[in-house]
């Protein structure tokens, strides 16, 4: 079964890769979000299966968005995302409702699956 997912991530070219890398290995993207707010949205409207999370949004961080949707009853698995490394993060990752990290220069498929799983 095809997982579906959102991209969530305020730079256009890291949204544009994504879609294609996770389109390539099986995804089937069902929109994107360009910054917290929107994402909530798209979120609650769409369903997706995954939402893949920039932690560094213009509006809201990602740590927030995570926690917010959990508390709108979103069942969507949440992977965050950054160009940072995830250590750089403490233990925010951990503490979030959050699946799990994948650095944006890891991201794959089976990165994605391997935490959603």
């Amino acid at each position: 079964m095809t997982q579906t997912i959102l991209i969530v991530d305020d730079h256009p070219s890291f949204r544009a890769t994504a879609r294609r890398v996770l389109e390539i290995e099986g995804f089937a993207v069902l929109g994107e979000a360009t910054d917290g707010a929107s994402a909530i949205i798209e979120v609650l409207r769409l369903a997706p299966d995954v939402v893949l999370l920039d932690v560094s949004l213009p509006d809201i961080d990602g740590f927030e968005v995570a926690a917010r949707l959990r508390e709108q009853g979103s069942l969507s698995a949440i992977v965050l995302t950054s160009s940072r490394d995830g250590a750089d993060f403490g233990t925010l990752v951990a503490d979030s409702p959050a699946r799990g990290f994948v650095p944006k220069g890891e991201l794959s498929g089976d990165a994605v699956r391997a935490l959603v799983a």
